[in-house]
């Protein structure tokens, strides 16, 4: 088999990847170990930027976003007692969508089978080699358990934090880690439930965090603060209406509640791993940073990830110059730590954990955003994102 950039991973980094490449004449092979079904069938985060919808619609796959996509004019941030509107148009003239990263998956995947280039489920042994040089190969078990090696002239490791590309490129490099585990978990849940509320609610709590959100007009999305070690058996459906209406509690306004379809406890965790790049592997996404769910930034740094590699290897493979595929996990990596910041920000301001004295530091932060123009176009400029390049 041969191709132009082998991509290992068919979540939406890899698939968009393939895509943009496409668009550009540039041939792709994408490779991925689980199901069609089970790739589908991945819950993970809802709200997009406004580059990442531009890029899903100028790439021919955005006609359902911009058709049940839920577009929001801000968030509120709350305390008790107060709920505090931030109108991102006005501090910072952009907004963001609401549409669940598996319909980002359906969407990428059907237009990959349509008239996309080749996409091939339930592979296995998954190796890539000679990276280093000009000609890197991937080696891989299809399917049918026949073995296949496909040769290429790039490979893009789009493969998630367990994938096999990160450790090439960390063995090759001398590359670094950093990482941050926080001592809380989010317990996340899907209910057949109209939204509560206009706009999504991050609300501080002295229970915990809570966050009210959703992925359509007849489906909310929710999350509360626990313990990274507590079991979901432990929470009935019943449990968890108590402690969302309690955290989210305010005069004159009422929790909808409805059937819960889906329940999973989330771990929250920072990840950056440098350089993003050994030769002619490259990575993007989850395989090279994992942020914290609270600042909405996962699903939106990979596709700035690919945006920016498939730039870079439009012009090395069609043009023959490097200088973008060479500054290119410097430039992905600058944003990265950006948002992680944000992410961490977000994450230590909501979510109760130590003291009293830890509680009245983070109310103040909160009453400063709500409080200060300057403080609330920071929060809107990073929530809604930065630019990409």
């Amino acid at each position: 088999m041969r191709t132009q950039v082998g991509i290992i991973g068919a979540g939406p980094a890899g698939l968009l990847l393939s895509r943009l490449l496409q668009l550009q004449g540039i041939d792709t092979v994408v490779l991925e170990n689980r199901s069609r079904d089970y790739v589908e069938a991945r819950i993970r985060a809802g709200i997009l930027e406004e580059h990442t919808v531009q890029t899903l619609v100028d790439a021919g796959v955005g006609e359902r976003l911009q058709r049940e996509g839920l577009p929001h004019d801000g968030v509120y941030l709350q305390y008790p007692g107060v709920r505090h509107h931030l109108d991102f148009p006005s501090l910072c003239g952009r907004r963001v969508w609401a549409y669940g990263q598996t319909e980002v998956t359906k969407d990428l995947i059907s237009a990959q089978l349509h008239d996309g280039p080749p996409l091939l489920f339930g592979v296995s042994d998954v190796v890539p080699e000679d990276v280093d040089g000009d000609s890197p190969r991937i080696r891989f078990t299809d399917a049918d358990g026949v073995p296949q090696v496909l040769e290429c002239d790039a490979i893009a490791g789009t493969d998630g934090f367990h994938g096999v590309s990160r450790p090439v490129v960390t063995a090759g490099t001398g590359g670094r880690l950093w990482e941050r585990t926080y001592p809380y978990a989010w317990l996340g849940v899907l209910a057949d439930v109209a939204p509560s509320t206009d706009e999504l609610v991050y609300a501080w709590h002295p229970d915990g965090f809570a966050l009210l959100s959703m992925r359509s007009p007849s489906v909310s999305r929710l999350y509360l603060q626990v313990d990274p070690g507590e079991r979901i058996e432990d929470w009935s459906d019943d449990r968890i209406w108590t402690a969302l209406a309690t955290r989210s509690a305010l005069d004159g306004w009422e929790l909808e509640t409805g059937p819960v379809t889906e329940k999973s406890v989330l771990p929250m965790r920072s990840f950056v791993s440098a350089p993003m790049r050994r030769g002619r592997l490259f990575l993007a996404g989850d395989a090279a940073h994992i942020v914290p769910p609270t600042g909405a930034k996962g699903l939106n740094l990979a596709v700035a990830d690919v945006t920016l590699l498939a730039t870079a290897l439009t012009r090395l493979l069609a043009g023959g110059r490097t200088d973008l595929v060479d500054t290119y996990s410097d430039r992905a990596l600058a944003r990265v730590w950006r948002c992680t910041h944000f992410s961490w920000w977000m994450t230590s301001m909501l979510h109760r954990a130590g003291d009293d004295f830890d509680a009245e530091l983070q109310l103040s932060q909160l009453r400063r955003v709500c409080g200060s123009e300057a403080a609330a176009r920071e929060l809107a400029e990073n929530y809604t994102g930065l630019p990409v390049g």
